[in-house]
């Protein structure tokens, strides 16, 4: 009776599966609207907060806001590094989205991983981006303080030099304006609240904007 019943729970198990994955896409775009994809850790999956006040979901309210009727998908995944991020470029890219927004590193800085690791890793992920049509903006981190100051300026180094190499688009640091200050982030010190998450999308819009500039395919663009 149970060899009977198997397929059937394998099914099961196949359609919550699929389930889980359509509700982290969200839901579909409407016909015609562009999409933007967040590749990223738990400072864009919103660790900690419900999901309409995670970053994802503050973009795109600010980006229709603005008259841009741009989706964009939350591709964040809490503790994931560069590795992490590179191993999960295909899935990202699949559904040929018009901007990828790479929001790596924090948690390599964390674990004090190697600096040259990351960049092949983040090196790794922009040359598939830039394989696809898509346009890439690389959001920079900083690295922690008790890991000395030649760590850290490897690490910030990181940034400059892929986005010089790869002639994409560099937002320096995410947390520009939130990290350290208590009233915008939780009681760990290091994930934004939600008013942190909205003074986040509030500095990076206007990066975000001059990107879809560059696309026809949204309503309100070019303006």
């Amino acid at each position: 009776m149970s060899s009977r019943r198997s397929p059937g729970r394998a099914i099961s198990w196949i359609g919550a599966a699929l389930c889980a994955w359509l509700l982290l896409l969200g839901p579909p775009s409407a016909a015609g609207e562009p999409r933007i994809v967040v590749l990223g850790d738990s400072l864009t999956a919103g660790f900690g907060l419900p999901r309409e006040d995670a970053f994802p979901a503050g973009l795109e309210a600010a980006l229709r806001a603005e008259g841009h009727a741009w989706q964009v998908i939350d591709a964040g995944v809490s503790g994931d590094t560069s590795a992490g991020g590179l191993a999960r470029l295909d899935w990202v890219l699949a559904d040929s989205p018009e901007i990828v927004i790479v929001e790596l590193g924090a948690n390599d800085g964390l674990r004090g991983l190697p600096t040259d690791q990351m960049e092949a890793n983040l090196d790794a992920i922009l040359v598939g981006i830039g394989e696809s049509s898509a346009t890439t903006l690389l959001a920079g981190m900083r690295a922690p303080a008790n890991f000395g100051a030649d760590y850290a300026a490897a690490f910030r180094a990181v940034y400059e030099r892929l986005a010089a190499r790869h002639r994409v688009a560099l937002y320096p640091f995410f947390l520009e304006g939130v990290a350290l200050k208590p009233a915008l982030n939780q009681p760990d010190g290091i994930h934004p609240n939600a008013a942190g998450v909205a003074e986040i999308v509030r500095r990076i819009l206007p990066h975000v904007v001059a990107l879809t500039a560059r696309h026809k395919g949204g309503q309100g663009e070019g303006k």
